[in-house]
């Protein structure tokens, strides 16, 4: 129970907000990652930041601060294969992360090639939240790749992934 919710309605209720579905792209020296997520939203105009939460046990969250920089890559609703195999630490081979495509953006970051759009940030500021860091980047470079600015951007619900709500027992 979540304030006298059961978590089961906790559970759903969370998972019709709308969410991203995209990939972050860290870095820190020669590491490099690419990580699922689903938390992504902009939040302020002035400076322009975005915002991805992070789980603290993450590779990507070391990265991101070590690095003090991270990508949000979004992908076409098309294509949402890539999302299943970066729930877990990619594997590097050279300029490709589970042998899909990088390239380091303006901050170093890592920015996948086959994303339709991509959004470059600089950590402005960490907060902590919970499980969760809410890394706040402020964008420094973004664009469009292909016909990216044509395709509609891939969601959760456009997936079975579910993710949010109340942990799950066992899950960690």
């Amino acid at each position: 129970m979540v304030a006298g919710v059961p978590i089961e309605i906790v559970n759903k209720v969370l998972w019709r907000i709308p969410n991203v579905l995209c990939l972050i792209g860290a870095s820190a020296g020669e590491e490099w990652n690419g990580m699922t997520a689903s938390w992504v939203t902009q939040v302020a105009m002035e400076p322009v930041l975005v915002a991805a939460a992070v789980d603290r046990a993450a590779l990507t969250h070391r990265l991101i601060e070590e690095g003090q920089r991270f990508s949000v890559n979004l992908w076409s609703r098309d294509d949402t294969r890539p999302f299943v195999s970066f729930s877990k630490p990619a594997r590097r081979e050279g300029t490709t992360l589970n042998g899909r495509p990088v390239r380091l953006g303006v901050t170093g970051a890592p920015i996948f090639e086959e994303a339709i759009a991509y959004i470059d940030c600089r950590l402005w500021k960490a907060v902590g939240c919970g499980t969760h860091t809410l890394f706040l980047g402020e964008v420094v470079d973004c664009g469009f790749q292909g016909d990216g600015q044509d395709r509609p951007v891939a969601r959760i619900e456009d997936t079975r992934m579910k993710y949010g709500g109340v942990k799950r027992r066992g899950a960690g």
